[in-house]
């Protein structure tokens, strides 16, 4: 198959992530699978086309760019953690600046949590997870790959910010200002949810070592 399979894995890849949410198919969606199914069943496919794009990636002809060495293999071992991390804090928190954010009503400027280094924080995790994983894969087909979800997640945020800035109109830089001025480290916190979530991270980071030879061929710590 070769590079068309990862062609096909890519134009597969893009179109399972952006027909589902788009209207009318959303809503047609969500009516019969209900939010939370829908979900789980946006996630689920997602999870499964990103895992043939990657193994796509690793079928396509070898053009190597650099040569590989031993010390790149850290690179992704040490730049996931702070990833996992990230996730952790973010994923099910309200964001009104971004997607993905859960009950956005219940955002509190002055406890924006992770909000207040990153108003994105979801595409911060993406473009440290590619960046990280380009090192150890100086290959054209992985380049490719891991550079088109970096230039993503930055070029994501920028058009996020433009959308949300049209939809929540004044109040966007009212809210944001106020995010602006609390601390991130002298804002009030919950130190048991802190823990749990720091929990979430470690566990993801370890199911993510214990599951990578599975779902990709590859075993990072090999």
């Amino acid at each position: 198959m070769g590079w068309f399979e990862f062609a096909l894995a890519y134009v597969v890849f893009f179109l399972s992530h952006s027909l589902p949410v788009r209207p009318p198919l959303r809503p047609w969606l969500q009516a019969r699978l209900g939010p939370v199914g829908f979900t789980m069943v946006y996630s689920a496919l997602s999870l499964a086309v990103l895992t043939w794009l990657i193994a796509a990636a690793g079928r396509a002809p070898h053009l190597a760019l650099w040569d590989w060495a031993p010390w790149q293999v850290h690179v992704p071992l040490t730049v996931m953690a702070p990833v996992c991390l990230i996730l952790a804090l973010s994923i099910g928190q309200p964001n009104p600046f971004s997607f993905g954010g859960a009950r956005n009503d219940l955002f509190d400027p002055a406890q924006p949590g992770i909000v207040r280094l990153s108003r994105h924080p979801l595409l911060a995790a993406l473009a440290l997870w590619a960046v990280a994983h380009v090192v150890p894969n100086g290959d054209l087909a992985h380049v490719i790959l891991f550079g088109t979800f970096a230039a993503f997640a930055v070029l994501g945020g920028r058009l996020i910010d433009r959308r949300k800035r049209r939809e929540m109109g004044p109040d966007w830089r009212i809210v944001w200002d106020q995010v602006a001025e609390t601390s991130f480290f002298n804002a009030p916190v919950s130190w048991r949810a802190l823990a749990i979530r720091l929990a979430i991270g470690i566990f993801l980071y370890v199911g993510l070592l214990w599951l990578h030879p599975w779902l990709f061929s590859v075993d990072p710590l090999g």
